[in-house]
């Protein structure tokens, strides 16, 4: 590892959200209030073409790994592991041992490393945060949580495997956290013990940090403080189609997309709004007044670090990335079999999601599907897809060092260029093959530092390849040329072909048109496939896919 001169270096301050739509924040053309984040935002590079895992946890592993997340221990989620994958190399369900983590490094070179928040990469004391380099941690560990800590009288034979999965679990450094305080919020609570992390002057000895804050919010169950949610009162009686409308319009007033960019049309199987009867609307409307008070209040929490340390004169040091750890969830959760358990049933008879209560600890709500693709459009579909609804997040990085500020960029990039991009900035050599004595897969993201500096005009070259797998969607981009795969009932079940350069929505199937550069496109898919020990397993695709469904019109 290159020596470095710690004193000289910058802060680090990663922030992520969970389930965020691409047109959720007033930055990238959102009506959400959001003004600490969209600051941030406006001053620095805001990011259009920014590219993640089709969900969270593989997602967050290729964030903290810079490699594909099937080498990194999440081929698949920990959640839906079958027999068929247990025991595999690349799908142990946590981030494994064959990467050397982001805060390993970072810490390794003199930085203070903490993290406050979701963590979703072990539920174990031995793939806790501080076992990846993290100094101080606070973790939420699995996907999701109560964000009230709520936890309904449901007796255990009882309990659908969601809300198993999802009961609160937190550690703190090396132990599980026994007790929470009274008025516990998620997204208030993640930043509260950051902020402590980031005020213990004895810990951190005046060195450099990197902060980690991650949090859970606005992912299900959608609730949020009643002042926050009162302030968007209303605000969504129109339903979905018309904030589709009026998010595309101010994406292209942005600049964010071009005036002529196709947009992919709805696809959904429950109502669209105006088969909708008034009460349904009501409920619909103000579950999204809900989603949009967690932005909201997380846009808040954003604020708070973002005072300590223009207070602490440390902002303009401070590298701010922010991102989406995937498309918006549109799920039909009740419709998911690996959710199962009579889900909806024991859902009215345990919670309340009376019009009143929707939003309070013991309401679980989520938006659907029309909601979500109002935040994913232009793009086609939403998160677990790897369709660019899935994929394609908002993102953006502020930094006065770097020389790309007050600019928006359309270059594709992905989140496993982010840690050899700050390690490379950083003057950190990455270990390589070893690390501690550990076997080491190799880095998939590159470093895109030049661009940001100015010394090139794009980021990756024409020849590029980059693939995704998860639950039998794959995909496989080279340069503008995207080869999509989306199993029945979600998708045609078979290779489709897309140029984005003139089809950022999808909309436009070349397969036919051009068999010979699908064939070049699969050819890349079997040597990825190969690469990154992608087991394409159908089983795992019928565990989250209801095949009972009506298929999506294509």
């Amino acid at each position: 590892m290159t020596d470095v001169n710690i004193k000289n270096q910058p802060n680090i301050l990663l922030i992520v959200a969970d389930d965020l739509g691409f047109s959720d924040l007033g930055a990238f053309g959102g009506e959400i209030n959001t003004p600490h984040l969209n600051q941030l935002a406006l001053k620095g590079l805001r990011l259009t073409n920014f590219h993640t895992a089709s969900t969270c946890s593989p997602t967050r592993a290729m964030l903290l790994s810079g490699t594909d997340h099937h080498l990194a221990g999440l081929g698949t989620m920990a959640e839906a592991l079958t027999p068929e994958l247990e025991g595999k190399d690349g799908y142990e369900g946590v981030l494994n041992n064959k990467v050397a983590a982001l805060p390993e490094l970072l810490k390794d070179a003199g930085y203070y490393t903490i993290m406050s928040g979701k963590w979703h990469l072990g539920l174990k004391p031995e793939y806790f945060p501080i076992q990846k380099g993290f100094e101080r941690s606070f973790a939420l560990l699995p996907g999701a949580a109560n964000h009230y800590l709520f936890e309904a009288d449901i007796p255990e034979d009882q309990i659908p495997r969601l809300l198993k999965s999802t009961k609160g679990l937190y550690a703190e450094d090396d132990e599980f956290s026994e007790e929470l305080p009274q008025g516990f919020y998620s997204s208030d609570y993640f930043t509260t013990r950051l902020l402590d992390f980031l005020q213990d002057d004895e810990a951190r000895q005046g060195r450099p940090f990197f902060a980690y804050l991650p949090f859970s919010a606005p992912h299900w169950p959608l609730q949020a403080p009643q002042e926050d949610i009162e302030r968007y009162k209303g605000r969504y009686a129109d339903g979905p189609v018309k904030l589709r409308e009026q998010r595309l319009e101010k994406l292209k007033q942005l600049q964010l997309v071009d005036d002529e960019t196709t947009i992919h049309p709805v696809l959904a199987r429950t109502p669209f709004w105006d088969n909708l009867s008034p009460s349904e609307r009501e409920k619909s409307s103000r579950i999204m007044e809900v989603y949009a008070a967690m932005v909201d209040r997380m846009d808040q929490n954003v604020g708070r670090v973002v005072e300590y340390l223009k207070d602490r004169g440390e902002l303009d040091n401070t590298i701010v990335i922010f991102l989406s750890d995937n498309g918006a969830e549109g799920a039909q959760l009740e419709a998911l079999p690996v959710f199962g358990g009579q889900l909806n049933e024991i859902i009215e008879q345990y919670y309340d999601n009376s019009i009143d209560n929707i939003g309070r600890a013991n309401s679980y709500v989520w938006y659907g599907e029309h909601w979500a693709q109002a935040a994913t459009a232009p793009a086609r579909l939403y998160k677990a897809h790897t369709s660019e609804g899935g994929i394609r997040t908002v993102s953006f990085i502020h930094y006065a060092g770097f020389k790309r500020q007050n600019q928006i960029s359309h270059e594709f990039l992905t989140v496993m260029d982010l840690l050899p991009t700050l390690l490379d900035y950083l003057n950190i050599q990455h270990p390589g093959q070893a690390y501690k004595g550990r076997q080491l897969v190799p880095l998939r993201g590159r470093s895109i530092l030049p661009y940001l500096q100015v010394q090139q005009d794009h980021i990756h070259s024409e020849d590029h390849v980059t693939g995704w797998e998860l639950f039998g969607q794959k995909a496989l981009r080279k340069g503008e040329w995207k080869a999509l795969f989306i199993p029945a009932p979600n998708g045609p079940n078979r290779w489709q072909l897309y140029n984005l350069k003139d089809d950022q929505g999808e909309t436009q199937d070349l397969a036919k048109k051009y068999p010979e550069k699908l064939n070049e496109l699969l050819e890349e898919w079997a040597t990825y496939v190969k690469e990154n020990g992608v087991i394409e397993n159908v089983q795992q695709r019928r565990l989250l896919q209801n095949d009972q469904l009506e298929p999506f019109e294509a």
